[in-house]
Parts: structure tokens; sequence; C-alpha cells
């Protein structure tokens, strides 16, 4: 071969090669990692419209894995620890277990997560202005509502005086949980029994229980095994005939009484924004963490009717949504 054609050979197979390699370069790989299943689709979905907000399409110019625990928190750990392995290139983390353990795992992985909780006085970040590390997200009304819920369910059964609480063990603010509503039960002269579950086994024993104890009403605590068996808990709640207030819709439809709750579908959008904005370049620890300000109440009016309950005209004209 000539000299010169050599060279044209050589700047030929230079010039291809910088197509050849962006050719092959791997997507993105976000790492989803939650407490529930994949039975919470709505959430999901609210994930990927954030995500695709930012130009981020999942299976065109990223993948997703997902590490959902299927309400089992203690699997979290193990889910995190093979997403770190993959590798990911930023991890998303939805509730308050899931994000203890990404925030465990690791200390470089970019995090955008979804809490119901102060992030701050748990530890996540420094600030809510300033998060520092590697993490950043979305706060929203959850855990900070559950008296709330006992409020509206009070109006609903306002001769009842014992009163029930379910609360995951297994969950981190299970305590502050149980605290707020003791003080929230003596505040309206109500006794409060707390009821414990840590997987849908034990929904059975609950309900048996809550007769026993004589109590009117429940209240179901914030934790992703619920919202994964929301659905199964409104049934129950039918069957047994127990006044019940939840924080996810889902329980309403399944034929709960009533659910007053942050709106998880727009905070899981944000983090799905915040999540294509760390793939862009941003730096978790320099991105404010937000706040999903919008509550929703939902009350199923068929269901109270079948329960003898008459709602008050002032709480039907304050919900957002009133199934007939």
């Amino acid at each position: 071969m000539k000299r010169r054609e050599f060279i044209s050979l050589l700047g030929g197979a230079t010039a291809a090669w910088p197509l050849a390699a962006r050719a092959q370069q791997v997507m993105p790989l976000v790492g989803f990692i939650g407490s529930g299943s994949s039975g919470l689709a709505d959430r999901l979905n609210a994930f990927r419209t954030g995500l695709s907000e930012t130009g981020y399409v999942e299976g065109r110019n990223t993948a997703i894995k997902y590490r959902l625990a299927e309400g089992r928190n203690e699997r979290l750990p193990a889910l995190m620890d093979d997403l770190v392995r993959l590798p990911t290139t930023v991890i998303a983390a939805g509730g308050l277990p899931a994000v203890l353990a990404a925030k465990a795992a690791t200390t470089t992985i970019p995090i955008a997560f979804y809490v119901g909780v102060d992030p701050v006085e748990m530890g996540i970040v420094a600030s809510l202005n300033r998060p520092g590390g590697n993490l950043t997200g979305v706060t929203g009304l959850s855990v900070e509502l559950v008296p709330k819920r006992l409020e509206v369910l009070h109006e609903m059964v306002p001769k009842t005086t014992i009163v029930t609480l379910l609360v995951n063990p297994t969950n981190p603010n299970a305590g502050r949980q149980t605290r707020e509503l003791h003080a929230a039960a003596r505040t309206l002269g109500l006794n409060l029994h707390v009821l414990h579950a840590s997987n849908e086994n034990d929904f059975g024993a609950l309900f048996d229980g809550i007769a026993g104890m004589n109590a009117g009403a429940l209240v179901i605590g914030a934790d992703g095994l619920f919202v994964r068996h929301g659905e199964q808990l409104g049934a129950l709640t039918v069957r047994h005939r127990v006044p019940a207030i939840f924080q996810d819709r889902g329980f309403v439809a399944a034929g709960g009484l009533a659910s007053y709750g942050g709106s998880t579908l727009d905070a899981y959008r944000l983090v799905g924004e915040y999540t294509g904005r760390i793939l862009k370049g941003e730096k978790p620890g320099d991105l404010p963490v937000q706040q999903a300000t919008k509550v929703e109440l939902t009350i199923n009016l068929q269901t109270a009717k079948a329960l003898g309950l008459e709602v008050p005209p002032t709480l039907l004209a304050r919900a957002d949504e009133v199934i007939e």
C-alpha cells in the first residue's frame, strides 16, 4: 500500500471513529427504588412524565431499572446494593424507607427522592435550600396529615370515643405518627389504640382486633405497604363495617370511607423532573428540596350511607371528589 493511500485510509477511519463511538454509547441508567410494587403504576407513570419533561424518555434515550420491595422494607438494602452494582447514573427513591436505604448505600451516585416527612429532621439532607451531598428531591404532606385525617374522620363519626391507628412498625416514622395521633386524640377527647401490621398477612387479625376493642373508627398511617394494599384494606373496611380514612384515593375507590392526603402523583412527577435535570449535569446538592403542597379529600358517599353515617354538608363541600 502506498504511503498516501495509507494516510487517506487512516484519516477516514479516524473520522468515522467518533460516529461509531457515539452509536455504541450506553444510555444513562436510572435506578428506581421504592417500598411498593409494580401495582403503583400511576406513580411510576407520573415519574416518567416528569422525566420526559426534561427530554428523557424511557427506552429512547434513557433506561430505567425498577427495584420494588413489595411492601417488605427489610429487602430494601439488598435491592439498593443491586442498583449500585449495575451501576446507575441517578437513583430515584420513593418513600422514607427506600430513601434511607439509598442514602446508606452510596455517597457518590446522585439521588432524587420523595418522602412524606421533613428530610432535614430525618437527617436526609443538611437543609431544604442547600441539601448538600448527593441527595435532593421532593417532600410531600403525608405524615404531617395523619392528625388531620383523625379530625376529618371525627367529623364523620362524632359519637365515636374509641379510635384505632394502624402503623407499620418497620417504618422509621411509625413512632412519630403514633405520638402525633395520640396528641390529636387527646385534644379531641378520644381514646386511641395502636395496631401494627408489617405485611399483608397481618390484616385479618387486625380487623378482629378492632372489633374486640369496640373501636368505632380507624386511621391508616402513612406507609408504602398500606398504599400497595390500599384496595384490599378498603374492601376489608367495608366487609367489617369500619369507618376508616387513609391517604390514598385507591382505598376509597375500593369502598373505604375517605382519603385525605397530598397528591403523590404531583410529587413523583417532580422527582422525575429532578432526575432529568441531574442527568443533564446539575448537582443534587445545589437543587433545593421542593415541597408538593397539593392536598386532596375524597369521600365515598355510598359507603357512608351503608354505614349509616351522615356526612356533614360542610365536609362534602370541602371534598375534591365525592364517590356516589
